[in-house]
């Protein structure tokens, strides 16, 4: 979310800045959120430089992993996603690997 954008509802009084790591757990967003803060982190992630980045949406019944597979086939940068192994989260997390360029 862009300081622009912020909510003046929020309980908090500024934008919290988070380090941008190669995972993001989504289970503390709402789902009306997930969309644009998967589309923020992918931006970050990939202007970081990470290959892979692994998006924790959870088992539930699929709606969050819905909108985070939609989001990573509409974005460019991104080479292919798959679901977690075993020891990555399994269909309850999503693995993708961002193209180092846009060529």
């Amino acid at each position: 979310m862009m300081d622009s954008e912020f909510d003046p509802d929020s309980p908090f009084p500024e934008p919290v800045q988070l380090e941008i790591t190669d995972t993001i757990d989504l289970h503390s967003f709402v789902p009306s959120e997930v969309g644009a803060v998967v589309d923020a982190y992918l931006e970050e992630a990939w202007r970081a430089g990470f290959r892979f980045v692994r998006i924790i949406h959870g088992k539930g019944i699929g709606v969050q992993r819905e909108i985070v597979r939609k989001k990573l086939a509409e974005t460019a940068f991104v080479k292919g996603f798959r679901s977690g192994d075993e020891f990555s989260g399994g269909d309850g997390a999503t693995i993708a690997e961002l193209k180092q360029d846009l060529q």
